[in-house]
């Protein structure tokens, strides 16, 4: 699917739980996120779903891009209103 599906979706105000929920909805685990993008790591994830730092752009659209490939326009749609 990928970001081009989802380009009403602002993942600059994405809360820190709609990452999160997009994480697990998408079915990795933040060590696995790890694995699949380079220079990212665990921790960052972490810190991001906790609220405690945020990612540049490029990161933030690598990690969408990620998630929403496993995911469906509705499933995304779904947890960035509503979370």
């Amino acid at each position: 699917m990928g970001r081009q599906e989802n380009p009403d979706v602002d993942i600059q105000s994405l809360s820190p739980q709609a990452w999160r929920l997009l994480r697990t909805a998408a079915d990795y685990e933040q060590r696995a996120v790890e694995k699949e993008l380079d220079n990212l790591m665990q921790a960052h994830v972490s810190m991001l779903e906790n609220n405690n730092r945020s990612l540049s752009v490029d990161r933030l659209e690598q990690l969408f891009d990620l998630y929403t490939d496993e995911l469906t326009g509705e499933q995304v749609r779904a947890i960035a209103d509503n979370f």
